[in-house]
């Protein structure tokens, strides 16, 4: 893991109840520059609602975000968006109907001096972006729709780097795919690695977690039941901690832990 010394993001004591019921308590994850971060748990566990909190979709009853290091206002999307914090879910949300350059710069487009969209313009950096990002990449004139899932993915990915994402939310990013889809998905995760980015990466397969993940955090019940490097604990281990609370010698015991 080429990880940053400090912490890209730190959310610490995050809490936030609906009508009563606790979603999540005292939930406390650190995410650093160059690693991907496993958020894994049953249904319900609260990690989608933890997420919503970095995403500012929600706003938490108490806790707080550092990005940095330093404390960070996320009320709301836009907020988020300006910390370079971004979210591909796993609907992707794409413009089926148009093409890839035309989904990156969507409700952000490029224009000429005449107020045209410049169409030239907006090709040229889809292609440099999607060269980065995945080189064997040609489809550019065809409508999304087309494409693989495993290219809807590289398109719904590059369009969160062009606008410069450090923090990177995907949920369930190969769900839904094949394995030769899958495996081209999880080399453009490797890519996004390797230029910092922090991943915080929603998951329910075990699989995909220790084939992409370099840390482990279990959710149970709204609270962290454990945190742990992949190379310190097996799938069996894992799947205590998700299934019964857990935690094994190689983890770090969480609040929801038990003993």
């Amino acid at each position: 893991m080429n990880a940053s010394p400090a912490p890209l993001v730190e959310m610490r004591d995050i809490s936030i109840a609906f009508g009563g019921v606790r979603a999540v308590e005292g939930a406390s994850i650190e995410l650093f520059g160059g690693e991907v971060l496993a958020l894994v748990g049953h249904n319900g566990a609260g990690k989608s609602t933890l997420v919503k909190i970095l995403s500012g979709a929600l706003a938490r009853d108490a806790g707080t975000i550092a990005v940095d290091g330093r404390e960070a206002a996320i009320a709301n999307p836009r907020n988020a968006k300006a910390y370079g914090i971004e979210t591909i879910y796993q609907s992707l949300a794409l413009a089926d109907n148009v093409d890839t350059a035309a989904n990156l710069f969507l409700g952000r487009e490029m224009r000429t001096r005449w107020g045209t969209l410049d169409d030239i313009a907006m090709e040229a950096q889809a292609r440099e972006v999607m060269g980065r990002l995945n080189p064997h990449f040609s489809r550019f004139k065809e409508p999304v729709k087309a494409l693989s899932g495993g290219q809807r993915q590289s398109v719904a990915i590059a369009r969160t780097i062009l606008f410069n994402a450090r923090i990177l939310i995907m949920d369930e990013p190969t769900a839904s795919l094949g394995p030769q889809e899958a495996a081209q998905v999880g080399e453009l995760i490797k890519r996004l690695k390797t230029s910092g980015l922090g991943i915080l990466l929603i998951s329910h397969s075990v699989h995909d977690v220790f084939d992409l993940a370099d840390r482990i955090c279990v959710m149970k019940n709204g609270r962290v039941a454990g945190t742990a490097r992949v190379t310190d604990v097996s799938k069996d281990e894992v799947l205590g901690m998700i299934i019964a609370g857990k935690c094994p010698a190689g983890a770090t015991p969480g609040p929801g832990a038990v003993y």
